[in-house]
């Protein structure tokens, strides 16, 4: 029995796969990435280092240019908006 053009890509297609999930996982996102920290051992390390999280409400386009800025930021959005709050004190003081 002939198969058809579509059941021989999909028999490939199949095999592709099997083939990509027996490679098993790559070290960058296995264990060699490092210790994953679960979200109560991530609070205790940022209370360390006095880090405290803290919530408001912001219009969402503010949002927005803060979370386009923070993406470029070399600390991330949390490095941005210590410096700009601290800024913001700073004058307003």
């Amino acid at each position: 029995m002939t198969m058809k053009p579509t059941d021989l890509q999909k028999n490939l297609g199949l095999k592709i796969n099997a083939r990509m999930g027996a490679a098993g996982t790559p070290d960058r996102f296995g264990g060699a990435s490092g210790k994953t920290l679960d979200k109560r051992e991530q609070r205790q390390q940022e209370r360390a280092l006095g880090l405290v999280p803290f919530a408001c409400k912001l219009p969402s386009e503010l949002v927005r240019t803060l979370q386009a800025r923070g993406a470029t930021h070399e600390g991330g959005i949390n490095a941005l908006m210590a410096e700009i709050v601290a800024k913001g004190l700073a004058d307003a003081g």
